[in-house]
């Protein structure tokens, strides 16, 4: 049987080699924003082992849109210097290298997972968080982000757009907008997270405006023939949330405005979320969006082997599989996965005695 996961996928110019995508893992190892050599051999090692398509880390379109002031950025052009060097690398490998615009919203200004994850005050390098309401994560949070107004929304627009012509002066292929996982877009998009009153408020209309205007602002920088994602929530899997529904009329959209791709993950917006987490748990969204739409989808979330991966594209239910921390655990996750498939591949011929059984 031929294997689905290594067949070639065009997307308007861009031709993958397989359906393996590494999914965009926050590194929390930059200064200032800038990318060192670990971003370097992190990403450069992912292309080396074999996968398609490498999306760098949530890069920060603005100081304050970072997670921790850990995270990657583009909000300055002298971010592009070390960022070209790493896409150069991984075209150097037949791989694609794509790279995700994030703003964290009241998510941000807070430590890296290894200390608790805690929001930092000003003393501790901490900032003031932005959010589309002044209401916290967090219920004892004694620091509220403050609600955005028109300017600020008028600023991470143009942000978002800065960014999209730097990663394109930095030779990325693929741009994904992150709108997921209860950062700013996706901050806009729940009802949860967003009880404004005016034009950005209230109405599904409305809760999506910020992402369109983001997507119109990012298309003026972005090559006509690149591709472009978005990363959705197809749920908050809480009461009174963002869901599926809202999720598909939202993808048919995004359809009609040019989005090539829905990344769909879920969850994130709120802390008291009741996720049922079992292997491949959000497949189920991938596939309701691709067929209720014809959008492509890519499908994420504990898909951990080659067979499982193989099913998911079989079955027509996404196009694209994301790895994330089975790609942390396993660099070589598109090498592996094809000489457990059997599929025939190209190898890096510094790599290509590993075909050989011992």
């Amino acid at each position: 049987m031929t294997s689905k996961l290594f067949s070639l996928l065009q997307i308007k110019s861009i031709i993958l080699k397989n359906r393996i995508v590494i999914s965009p893992m926050c590194q929390y190892s930059a200064h200032n924003g800038f990318a060192n050599n670990w971003h370097l051999v992190h990403l450069g090692s992912r292309a080396i082992g074999g996968a398609g398509l490498i999306i760098q880390e949530a890069t920060a379109v603005s100081p304050e849109g970072r997670i921790t002031p850990e995270d990657l950025g583009i909000w300055s052009d002298e971010h592009i210097e070390k960022l070209k060097e790493i896409t150069s690398f991984i075209l150097t490998e037949n791989a694609v290298p794509g790279i995700q615009l994030a703003h964290a919203g009241r998510k941000a200004s807070t430590s890296p997972p290894w200390q608790e994850r805690r929001l930092l005050t000003e003393a501790e390098n901490g900032w003031q968080t932005l959010a589309p309401s002044a209401i916290p994560y967090y219920d004892n949070n004694p620091h509220p982000p403050k609600e955005m107004t028109r300017e600020d929304i008028q600023k991470v627009i143009q942000d978002f757009k800065d960014a999209a012509r730097r990663a394109h002066e930095a030779c990325y292929k693929v741009l994904e907008i992150h709108a997921a996982h209860g950062y700013l877009i996706h901050q806009f998009l729940s009802p949860l997270c967003n009880n404004r009153t005016d034009e950005y408020g209230g109405s599904f209309e409305n809760r999506i405006r910020l992402l369109l205007e983001i997507l119109e602002a990012v298309k003026t920088e972005w090559p006509n023939d690149l591709p472009l994602f978005v990363r959705i929530s197809g749920t908050d899997w809480a009461p009174g949330g963002w869901d599926i529904d809202e999720s598909v009329t939202l993808a048919k959209i995004l359809k009609e405005k040019g989005v090539d791709v829905v990344d769909c993950s879920s969850g994130g917006a709120v802390h008291h979320q009741k996720i049922p987490v079992t292997p491949g748990y959000q497949v189920p969204i991938a596939e309701r969006i691709k067929k209720e739409t014809g959008i492509h989808t890519g499908a994420v979330g504990l898909i951990t082997n080659a067979h499982q991966a193989e099913e998911v594209l079989y079955k027509e239910q996404a196009d694209l599989v994301f790895f994330a921390r089975e790609s942390l655990r396993d660099p070589n996750i598109g090498l592996n996965f094809a000489h457990e498939l059997k599929a025939d591949i190209i190898w890096p011929k510094q790599y290509e005695r590993a075909q050989l059984e011992d």
